[in-house]
């Protein structure tokens, strides 16, 4: 698969090993643009490093999308799986920093936004994909069969 067809195109099917290549990119590009960041310390630069994380953020959404459809699954869990722990995490920090707040209330929402994310970890980067042919295409890691060439002098 073509580098910009990993990280950019929202149909298909994505392996693991993909995944986590189009993520070690994702954090080689950040990491850059925020040791620019630091060196410079300019408003031109870390303008451009925003616009740079919102295409990150969209191809890691595009590359979550064809993860899902490895694993025959709907994009819509990538919404639990990106949105969802932070909500949790949102806003059980605000009930624990309110006056009147209830510390167990934002442990349980720490917790779940753990547990999510520990889920998405695990279906997105560690469990295989479908064997063979899905509705979303072919296998990513099926042995591509090349029949053999015959020799027309022979």
């Amino acid at each position: 698969m073509a580098l910009g067809n990993l990280l950019f195109q929202f149909s298909g099917r994505t392996s693991r090993g993909q995944y986590w290549l189009a993520w070690l990119i994702y954090i080689a590009i950040y990491l850059a643009f925020l040791a620019l960041c630091y060196l410079t310390e300019s408003v031109a630069v870390q303008t451009l490093t925003g616009m740079v994380v919102i295409v990150l953020v969209i191809s890691a959404i595009a590359v979550g999308i064809k993860r899902l459809q490895d694993r025959n699954k709907s994009g819509w869990y990538l919404f639990l799986f990106y949105v969802a722990p932070g909500i949790l995490f949102f806003i059980g920090m605000r009930i624990g920093v309110s006056p009147d707040g209830s510390a167990i209330i934002a442990n349980a929402l720490g917790l779940a936004a753990f547990a999510i994310s520990l889920w998405a970890f695990v279906e997105l980067g560690c469990r295989r994909g479908t064997i063979g042919v899905n509705p979303h295409g072919p296998d990513p890691v099926a042995p591509v069969i090349v029949p053999p060439v015959r020799n027309p002098m022979g």
